[in-house]
């Protein structure tokens, strides 16, 4: 099966944020009195804040201050920690070579729609990206398919199985193989490669530069 459109994840696989993402989370989560381990909050960083506080808060919490959390903790990364993310290298190579083999390239992240417009600046990509989807088009974020389903939304003529994922998270893996969508993997974002495997990702590359690297025998080129 020709591959006719690559849909990427964001955090952790084009801009180096994972550890701020959690370090945001950890830091909220203790101001609202939950003092939890950072590499336990780092392990759920993939998912959307409806996905992760159900981690660590009880139902009861949820109901009370979920809400209230998730709005704080976007606020505090915007104004505290949206300047400290840099860009991942050879992304926007990496996209120019999927651009030439006449693949379409979408976005899909579980951060706010204004994030994802940053991210594009911060990495070069604004002309070469040609549908993205963003928390706010999906009722539930990853590992829930809504953003992949929502991605191949606007690829119009593009099935699940001529779509490739790429993403650094399980998380991004198994949303994506729940829409029909195979991954793969990157090791940027900091999860063991055994992870990524278990959760569906059909081949592990280190990062974007390896993958642009070793990109004629990737599965992009494949049939």
């Amino acid at each position: 099966m020709r591959t006719r459109a690559a849909i990427f994840d964001i955090d952790g696989t084009l801009v180096d944020s994972v550890d701020i993402h959690a370090e945001v989370w950890q830091r909220v989560l203790a101001e609202f009195g939950k003092q939890i381990r950072f590499e336990d909050v780092r392990r759920q960083i993939g998912k959307g804040a409806d996905t992760l506080l159900p981690e660590f808060l009880t139902k009861e919490e949820l109901k009370q201050k979920g809400k209230k959390i998730s709005e704080y903790r976007a606020e505090l990364f915007k104004r505290e920690y949206l300047n400290r993310v840099r860009p991942f290298p050879k992304v926007p190579d990496l996209f120019r070579r999927i651009d030439r083999a006449g693949i379409r390239i979408a976005l899909a992240s579980s951060s706010k729609a204004d994030e994802v417009t940053h991210y594009k600046k911060l990495c070069g990509i604004e002309d070469l990206v040609d549908a993205e989807t963003s928390a706010d088009e999906a009722e539930k974020s990853k590992p829930y398919p809504d953003i992949f389903e929502a991605a191949l939304g606007k690829l119009p003529w593009v099935t699940a199985a001529e779509a490739l994922a790429i993403g650094d998270t399980p998380y991004d893996a198994e949303a994506a193989g729940k829409s029909g969508i195979r991954t793969i993997g990157l090791l940027s974002g900091g999860f063991p490669e055994e992870d990524l495997r278990k959760a569906g990702a059909i081949v592990i590359y280190r990062d974007c530069a390896d993958l642009l690297e070793r990109f004629d025998a990737s599965p992009f080129m494949a049939g």
